[in-house]
């Protein structure tokens, strides 16, 4: 049911008609009034990104209902000061957008996006078909303290497809041995997810005098096959008449996150065709099944080759999902010499996603202890 209310913003009333009452704020501001500075994150209140003052006081306004705001005065980051006189908050809200690169690292060229900031390296690692962008709640939330780098793998995102269709763990872990010394990342902390985390396991078992300490969210060598076929059916998603078709199969597919947040991550992991339809935009071939036997081969010599990591390890579970088991992930932590894992709440398989306040809390006590913080 619709209804109409009027709202400040900036000093400038508004009347505005939505949907539901209990429309959050945040929909209002950015989608009907154009406030673009307030931005999409977490969708669950954790990152801050939505951040606006309500009377002088600051709060996330995914989490106001816009009936809870009519006759308050609200300030965006637009109405904090102007061109001529640019307010602090506007000056580091123009720094804290991660920069866009191209690198080429043997004959592929990747993408990644470097998020700054000081101190030890972080390489962050998607999972599959997913894009580097699956970790921007999160590396915003760590810039502050770390290097903060996310790469599209090959096949992903804005990085280049293997001309030769190559996506075993070999060919992904010399992406990344190429791409820290390209980037000259000393002793890096790698983050990773499912697919991230399994060639993260094979960078660490490689190198692990020089991985510093190691986050691997929900994936071992042993998952759920039942879970992981879930995933490789969506991600084999055909072509789509629109990104709100594909929404709409997201929706189902992940319920845990409000629809909004799933379409600003959709904006960055779909692609339109030269005849008008939308597809995804990791490359389908690594879905074949002849690839897929090959993976679980790669995953199958993991298991041996974990044992030579020795730097500190923190295995990631979502408490809801249906690829990793306690079970496997309390085995593989048992089968590295220096590791713990955890289960996040309010999770499936994409934690960093579903919960990155639950994800950051682990994961800052994690570096603490190790002494990577």
């Amino acid at each position: 049911m619709s209804t109409t209310h009027t709202i400040v913003v900036n000093r400038q009333p508004h009347r505005m008609t939505v949907d539901h009452y209990e429309t959050p704020l945040l929909y209002v501001l950015r989608d009907d009034l154009g406030f673009k500075g307030t931005r999409f994150g977490c969708g669950n209140g954790s990152c801050g990104s939505c951040t606006v003052l309500v009377d002088g006081h600051a709060q996330r306004s995914c989490e106001l209902p816009v009936w809870s705001i009519e006759g308050k005065s609200i300030t965006t980051i637009e109405g904090l000061g102007t061109l001529e006189r640019p307010h602090p908050l506007q000056r580091a809200y123009a720094a804290t957008l991660p920069v866009d690169h191209q690198v080429i690292v043997g004959a592929m060229r990747l993408h990644y996006l470097d998020w700054g900031g000081v101190g030890v390296p972080i390489l962050f690692l998607h999972g599959g078909g997913l894009t580097a962008h699956t970790w921007d709640c999160v590396a915003a939330m760590l810039r502050g303290r770390y290097r903060c780098v996310a790469l599209d793998q090959r096949g992903h995102g804005d990085s280049e497809w293997s001309p030769v269709v190559d996506y075993r763990i070999a060919a992904h872990l010399g992406d990344i041995e190429g791409f820290i010394d390209t980037m000259r990342l000393e002793r890096p902390i790698l983050v990773s997810q499912s697919m991230g985390g399994l060639n993260s396991i094979a960078y660490a078992a490689r190198h692990s005098d020089y991985t510093r300490a190691m986050v691997i969210v929900d994936v071992a060598p042993e998952i759920s096959g039942a879970g992981a076929n879930r995933i490789r059916d969506f991600a084999a998603t055909p072509e789509l008449d629109s990104p709100e078709a594909f929404l709409e199969r997201a929706v189902k597919f992940n319920p845990l996150r409000h629809p909004a947040v799933l379409r600003r991550s959709l904006h960055y992991n779909l692609r339109e065709t030269p005849a008008g339809k939308w597809t995804f935009k990791h490359d389908q071939r690594r879905r074949s099944d002849d690839a897929m036997r090959s993976f679980a081969d790669d995953r199958a010599r993991l298991a041996s080759a974990a044992s030579k990591i020795t730097c500190p390890v923190l295995i990631v579970r979502g408490a809801l999902s249906d690829v990793l088991t306690d079970a496997a992930a309390e085995k593989s932590a048992r089968s590295l010499p220096n590791s713990r894992w955890v289960s996040i709440e309010r999770s499936g398989h994409n934690v960093q996603g579903d919960n990155p306040r639950g994800l950051l809390d682990a994961m800052t006590g994690f570096f603490r202890d190790a002494g990577t913080s």
